[in-house]
Protein backbone atom coordinates (compact mmCIF):
# COMPACT_ATOMS: atom_id res chain seq x y z
CA UNK A 1 0.00 0.00 0.00
CA UNK A 2 1.48 3.61 -0.88
CA UNK A 3 1.43 5.68 2.20
CA UNK A 4 1.98 9.58 3.02
CA UNK A 5 3.28 11.55 5.65
CA UNK A 6 1.18 13.27 7.48
CA UNK A 7 -0.67 15.68 5.46
CA UNK A 8 -0.53 18.30 8.10
CA UNK A 9 2.72 21.29 8.45
CA UNK A 10 4.00 20.45 11.63
CA UNK A 11 7.05 21.79 13.34
CA UNK A 12 8.48 21.33 16.58
CA UNK A 13 8.14 24.23 18.82
CA UNK A 14 10.51 27.11 18.68
CA UNK A 15 12.99 26.72 21.22
CA UNK A 16 12.61 29.63 23.82
CA UNK A 17 15.31 30.94 25.99
CA UNK A 18 15.04 31.69 29.93
CA UNK A 19 13.43 34.66 30.73
CA UNK A 20 12.93 35.89 34.44
CA UNK A 21 10.23 33.95 36.15
CA UNK A 22 9.81 31.80 33.03
CA UNK A 23 12.13 29.46 34.06
CA UNK A 24 10.18 26.29 34.35
CA UNK A 25 8.35 26.41 30.96
CA UNK A 26 11.92 27.62 28.94
CA UNK A 27 13.08 24.05 30.41
CA UNK A 28 9.62 21.75 29.21
CA UNK A 29 9.97 23.61 26.12
CA UNK A 30 13.86 22.45 25.22
CA UNK A 31 12.62 19.47 27.13
CA UNK A 32 9.73 19.00 24.24
CA UNK A 33 12.56 19.63 21.65
CA UNK A 34 15.13 16.77 22.79
CA UNK A 35 12.68 14.17 23.39
CA UNK A 36 10.99 14.88 20.10
CA UNK A 37 14.36 14.91 18.05
CA UNK A 38 16.76 12.23 20.03
CA UNK A 39 13.81 10.35 22.15
CA UNK A 40 14.23 9.54 25.71
CA UNK A 41 17.88 7.98 25.49
CA UNK A 42 19.36 11.87 24.41
CA UNK A 43 17.26 13.43 27.39
CA UNK A 44 19.19 15.06 30.04
CA UNK A 45 18.75 18.12 32.79
CA UNK A 46 22.21 18.55 31.26
CA UNK A 47 20.87 19.34 27.69
CA UNK A 48 17.87 21.07 28.33
CA UNK A 49 19.77 23.71 30.38
CA UNK A 50 22.27 23.97 27.59
CA UNK A 51 19.42 24.15 24.98
CA UNK A 52 17.32 26.99 27.50
CA UNK A 53 20.12 28.96 27.75
CA UNK A 54 21.10 28.76 31.72
CA UNK A 55 23.33 27.11 33.87
CA UNK A 56 23.55 23.13 34.08
CA UNK A 57 22.32 23.53 37.63
CA UNK A 58 19.43 25.78 36.97
CA UNK A 59 17.28 22.81 36.32
CA UNK A 60 17.15 21.20 39.51
CA UNK A 61 15.63 24.13 41.16
CA UNK A 62 12.12 22.69 39.37
CA UNK A 63 13.66 18.84 38.60
CA UNK A 64 15.60 16.61 40.32
CA UNK A 65 15.45 14.29 37.70
CA UNK A 66 14.47 13.52 33.95
CA UNK A 67 11.84 11.56 34.96
CA UNK A 68 10.04 14.68 36.67
CA UNK A 69 10.48 16.63 33.71
CA UNK A 70 9.05 13.81 31.99
CA UNK A 71 6.33 14.35 34.13
CA UNK A 72 5.75 18.01 33.77
CA UNK A 73 5.62 17.85 30.11
CA UNK A 74 3.08 15.15 30.24
CA UNK A 75 1.41 17.06 33.06
CA UNK A 76 1.39 20.21 30.92
CA UNK A 77 0.08 18.83 27.80
CA UNK A 78 -2.75 17.48 29.75
CA UNK A 79 -3.53 20.87 30.85
CA UNK A 80 -3.77 21.89 27.45
CA UNK A 81 -5.69 19.45 25.93
CA UNK A 82 -8.71 19.43 28.84
CA UNK A 83 -8.52 23.01 28.80
CA UNK A 84 -9.49 22.38 24.80
CA UNK A 85 -12.11 19.69 25.55
CA UNK A 86 -13.62 22.45 28.28
CA UNK A 87 -13.69 25.63 26.22
CA UNK A 88 -15.69 23.36 23.60
CA UNK A 89 -18.36 21.85 26.16
CA UNK A 90 -18.76 25.57 27.94
CA UNK A 91 -19.61 26.57 23.88
CA UNK A 92 -21.98 24.07 23.99
CA UNK A 93 -23.72 23.47 27.03
CA UNK A 94 -26.66 21.99 26.31
CA UNK A 95 -25.95 20.45 23.01
CA UNK A 96 -24.54 16.78 23.40
CA UNK A 97 -23.60 15.96 20.24
CA UNK A 98 -21.93 19.25 19.39
CA UNK A 99 -19.65 18.79 22.68
CA UNK A 100 -18.77 15.26 21.05
CA UNK A 101 -18.21 16.52 17.22
CA UNK A 102 -15.96 19.80 17.87
CA UNK A 103 -14.63 18.08 20.75
CA UNK A 104 -13.01 14.97 18.73
CA UNK A 105 -12.25 17.80 16.31
CA UNK A 106 -10.57 19.81 19.91
CA UNK A 107 -8.50 16.65 20.10
CA UNK A 108 -7.27 16.67 16.63
CA UNK A 109 -5.92 20.13 16.43
CA UNK A 110 -4.08 19.64 19.70
CA UNK A 111 -1.74 17.09 18.44
CA UNK A 112 -1.46 19.31 15.28
CA UNK A 113 -0.47 22.10 17.24
CA UNK A 114 1.44 20.65 20.24
CA UNK A 115 2.73 17.01 18.02
CA UNK A 116 6.15 16.91 20.13
CA UNK A 117 4.01 17.14 23.58
CA UNK A 118 1.62 14.91 22.07
CA UNK A 119 4.08 11.95 21.74
CA UNK A 120 5.75 12.38 24.53
CA UNK A 121 2.61 12.07 26.58
CA UNK A 122 1.05 9.11 24.79
CA UNK A 123 4.69 7.47 24.46
CA UNK A 124 5.02 5.62 27.66
CA UNK A 125 8.22 6.77 28.38
CA UNK A 126 7.43 8.62 32.10
CA UNK A 127 7.58 5.47 34.65
CA UNK A 128 5.85 5.23 38.13
CA UNK A 129 3.29 7.59 37.03
CA UNK A 130 1.81 6.95 40.82
CA UNK A 131 4.97 9.15 41.65
CA UNK A 132 3.56 12.23 40.13
CA UNK A 133 0.06 13.31 41.95
CA UNK A 134 -0.29 16.30 39.24
CA UNK A 135 -0.13 14.37 35.74
CA UNK A 136 -2.44 11.71 37.56
CA UNK A 137 -4.89 14.39 38.65
CA UNK A 138 -4.95 15.81 34.87
CA UNK A 139 -4.49 12.64 32.98
CA UNK A 140 -7.72 11.21 35.08
CA UNK A 141 -9.82 14.77 35.05
CA UNK A 142 -9.45 15.20 30.67
CA UNK A 143 -10.32 10.84 30.66
CA UNK A 144 -13.67 12.20 32.66
CA UNK A 145 -14.44 14.81 30.78
CA UNK A 146 -14.43 12.92 28.08
CA UNK A 147 -16.69 10.01 30.25
CA UNK A 148 -19.04 13.24 30.77
CA UNK A 149 -19.89 13.84 26.97
CA UNK A 150 -20.19 10.83 26.09
CA UNK A 151 -22.95 9.74 28.74
CA UNK A 152 -24.72 13.29 27.73
CA UNK A 153 -24.84 11.85 24.20
CA UNK A 154 -25.83 8.46 25.68
CA UNK A 155 -28.55 10.07 27.85
CA UNK A 156 -30.21 12.28 24.70
CA UNK A 157 -29.80 8.98 22.73
CA UNK A 158 -27.19 10.22 20.06
CA UNK A 159 -24.69 7.17 21.57
CA UNK A 160 -25.67 4.01 22.22
CA UNK A 161 -26.91 2.80 25.59
CA UNK A 162 -23.60 1.35 27.00
CA UNK A 163 -20.61 1.55 29.90
CA UNK A 164 -20.06 5.57 29.30
CA UNK A 165 -16.26 4.16 30.41
CA UNK A 166 -15.73 1.86 27.66
CA UNK A 167 -17.24 3.55 25.11
CA UNK A 168 -14.89 7.12 25.75
CA UNK A 169 -11.70 4.42 25.80
CA UNK A 170 -13.03 3.20 22.36
CA UNK A 171 -14.27 6.93 21.01
CA UNK A 172 -10.53 8.38 22.62
CA UNK A 173 -8.85 4.86 20.89
CA UNK A 174 -10.48 5.73 17.38
CA UNK A 175 -9.65 9.52 17.41
CA UNK A 176 -6.18 8.77 18.13
CA UNK A 177 -5.47 5.99 16.14
CA UNK A 178 -6.30 7.75 13.20
CA UNK A 179 -3.69 10.97 14.55
CA UNK A 180 -0.96 8.12 15.17
CA UNK A 181 -1.97 6.57 11.67
CA UNK A 182 -1.65 10.40 10.25
CA UNK A 183 1.67 10.79 11.98
CA UNK A 184 3.72 8.20 11.13
CA UNK A 185 2.71 8.19 7.50
CA UNK A 186 0.41 4.99 7.27
CA UNK A 187 -2.42 6.83 5.68
CA UNK A 188 -2.86 5.93 2.11
CA UNK A 189 -1.61 8.83 0.04
CA UNK A 190 -4.85 7.95 -2.50
CA UNK A 191 -7.22 9.06 1.13
CA UNK A 192 -5.34 11.76 1.82
CA UNK A 193 -5.22 12.99 -1.55
CA UNK A 194 -8.86 13.72 -1.00
CA UNK A 195 -10.19 13.93 2.59
CA UNK A 196 -7.95 15.09 5.81
CA UNK A 197 -7.09 13.62 9.07
CA UNK A 198 -9.69 15.64 10.37
CA UNK A 199 -12.25 14.48 8.14
CA UNK A 200 -11.45 11.15 8.67
CA UNK A 201 -11.88 11.88 12.80
CA UNK A 202 -15.38 13.45 11.62
CA UNK A 203 -16.45 10.78 9.37
CA UNK A 204 -15.01 8.41 12.05
CA UNK A 205 -17.44 10.03 14.49
CA UNK A 206 -20.70 10.64 12.13
CA UNK A 207 -20.69 6.63 12.07
CA UNK A 208 -21.15 6.31 16.43
CA UNK A 209 -23.74 9.09 16.26
CA UNK A 210 -27.33 6.88 16.05
CA UNK A 211 -29.16 10.41 15.45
Amino acid sequence: MTVSRFSLNISPMPSKKYHHGDLKNALINAGVEILAKEGIGGLSLRKVAQRAGVSHSAPYAHFPDKQSLIAAISTEGFNQLYAELDAVTSLYPYDPKKQLIEGSQAYVRFAMNNADTFKIMFSGVLEKEKEYPAFLEISHKTFERVVGIVQACQDAGILRASPSDMTAVTIWGQIHGVIALGMEGQISRTVLEHRSVQDIVAFAIEQLILS
